[in-house]
């Protein structure tokens, strides 16, 4: 009877609504691809999974695959935790500048940096013909192997790591630290002895975070490992879909289960190990350490200007410089420099203002509903009633899970769920922006929960029963208590939701069709095509559209409360 009543109250329907589309988005694609991996003519088996690995080419590609996203994420953890000790305890100016620059990097499309990367470093690179530095003409560019394809991956994804750590670092207590400086430890002994014991947890989390982002990077691996003959499990499920169309699905489903497994195991693991090696606090957050550098201070800030130099400046002055010449492969001068292909990709291709318009409308439309749904599954996750709170943790658990798995595996799965018409409806989403737009709900939920689940942990529990005593029903207090508290928190998951779908090409590889183009699939479609300096105008114009986004929330983060911008410090 209390039940009834609940579930007919505001709050019941609210998390009844709440608790369908989670199952509607998560549950039921996901559930799908499941059965096809997972299921043989005699029920739940392993068998289509054995016969995939029986195939020598999906065998030759998970091997690649593990290789690349094992030892990319170790060159992660390594680069990303010593840029954020570096910038999280020690005297160095201009850190607000130096975070916001090396972000940068984590907020271009993998395949613009591909592409980026590849014009810097190849034998027809603009900048180095022009410095006549190129390597010879005709030789192997030093990228298109599996070194090159691990060290671009792990350059993407330190952003990630050095984010992870740097958060880490501004919740740790600073007594035990206190502690070993007045008895005398130096900064090394401190580091090794103490900050990283305490931080073992979160460099767990981080590497298996840089490990699923890896495995599931569809751009850099395709751009680098084709030509290199070093396919991976995204791009060979892309080859045989895109080779063959939608009769092989039921194949391509359990390879993408298989990828899908790997993940899951990983994040498992992770979750195994992060209970064995959890040490517990004592003492609230303070401010961290402010280690002096003394005359270190110059070396350290000039090697954080040089990161920034070799990992953004480089890159994308190569990219301008093959956007401005006539050919690809021609040297850079008064001779050869040019704006065709800006004009050409700007005013002539009417693909290019499309896919602009269809990745803004869907990227916003993904991160508001998503800010909305956060905000209310992170309440029903502080709830006083335990079957609503295990509801909502199961929930936001599923969304976790649901981000580790690589974006191509949710683009399979989600075509296996919409290539029919919807019941009762009667319409299909399959080739339409609709299809894109739930796929993102699902791949990016997680990234706004977080920081709306921790603001709500901070949340003083007298204020909802303030409110209830004195009769505000549940929309009222949600709406005039807790959302303009949440609000910053939102606004911030809705940015990062934003800017990770506005130019991501892994989910749409698979989903788009002519007419529903995005930013990435025709950056993506460019160079594959062999357009090359069309290819690289139209990813410089989407770097210089995101740097003025990223500026421009930057500067209204000046007047926002704290953390509604992810990277101010």
């Amino acid at each position: 009877m209390r039940l009834t009543k609940y579930l007919r109250s505001g709050e019941g329907m609210t998390l009844a609504a709440v608790t369908f589309l989670a199952l509607a988005l998560f549950v039921f694609p996901l559930g799908l691809l499941a059965r096809v991996g997972l299921t043989g003519e005699e029920g739940l088996s392993l068998a289509p999974l054995g016969e995939a690995l029986a195939s020598r080419s999906v065998l030759r590609a998970l091997g690649h695959s593990l290789v690349t996203a094992t030892l990319s994420a170790c060159l992660s953890l390594v680069a990303g935790t010593a840029i954020a000790l570096v910038m999280g305890l020690t005297d160095i100016r201009w850190k607000g500048a130096f975070t916001f620059l090396l972000l940068i990097p984590m907020m271009i499309p993998p395949h613009v940096t591909a592409i980026a990367w590849i014009q810097a470093m190849g034998p027809s690179s603009p900048i180095l013909r022009s410095l006549g530095m190129a390597p010879e003409l005709g030789s192997t560019h030093p990228l298109y192997s599996p070194g090159g394809m691990i060290f671009l991956l792990g350059v993407q994804h330190t952003p990630l790591v050095f984010l992870v750590v740097l958060a880490a670092l501004r919740t740790l207590p600073r007594e035990m630290s206190d502690a070993a400086r007045i008895a005398g430890a130096r900064p090394v002994r401190l580091l090794l002895r103490i900050l990283l014991p305490l931080l073992a947890p979160i460099l767990i989390a981080a590497w298996a975070l840089a490990f699923v982002s890896a495995l599931g990077n569809f751009g850099i691996q395709a751009l680098l490992g084709i030509p290199a003959r070093y396919i991976t499990l995204p791009v060979l499920i892309w080859q045989r879909l895109a080779s063959f169309g939608p009769s092989v699905l039921t194949d391509v489903a359990v390879i993408a289960a298989l990828l899908a497994l790997v993940a899951v195991l990983v994040i498992l693991a992770q979750m195994a190990l992060l209970v064995r090696s959890r040490a517990t606090l004592i003492g609230p957050p303070q401010p961290p350490l402010h280690l002096a550098l003394g005359a270190a201070r110059p070396w350290a800030e000039g090697a954080l200007a040089g990161l920034v130099a070799a990992t953004l400046v480089l890159p994308m002055t190569a990219l301008v410089a093959t956007a401005l010449v006539r050919t690809y492969g021609l040297p850079l001068n008064a001779e050869t420099i040019t704006l065709d292909n800006f004009i050409e990709i700007l005013f002539r291709q009417s693909v290019t203002a499309r896919a602009f318009l269809n990745s803004t409308l869907t990227a916003a439309a993904a991160a508001g509903i998503i800010a909305i749904g956060c905000v209310f599954l992170a309440r029903f996750m502080c709830s006083r009633r335990r079957p609503v709170r295990r509801t909502a943790v199961s929930l936001a658990t599923l969304a976790e899970m649901t981000y580790a798995i690589p974006g191509l595996v949710i683009s399979i799965a989600f075509i296996l769920a919409f290539i029919k018409p919807l019941p009762v409806l009667g319409v299909s989403l399959y080739n339409t922006l609709g299809i894109i737009f739930l796929a993102y709900l699902c791949a990016f939920f997680s990234i706004a929960l977080k920081p709306v689940s921790a603001a709500y942990v901070q949340l003083d529990p007298a204020l909802d029963e303030a409110a209830r005593i004195a009769g505000g029903r549940y929309m009222f207090r949600m709406r005039r208590i807790f959302l303009p508290l949440i609000a910053p928190a939102a606004a911030s998951g809705a940015i990062l939701v934003f800017l990770t779908a506005y130019n991501e090409v892994t989910v749409s590889a698979l989903l788009w069709s002519t007419g529903n183009e995005t930013i990435g699939t025709t950056i993506y479609n460019y160079e594959d095509g062999g357009y090359t300096t069309l290819a690289a105008a139209m990813s410089s114009v989407t770097v210089l559209a995101t740097i003025l986004l990223m500026v421009l929330l930057d500067q209204l983060g000046r007047r926002a409360p704290p953390g509604v911008v992810p990277w101010r410090i």
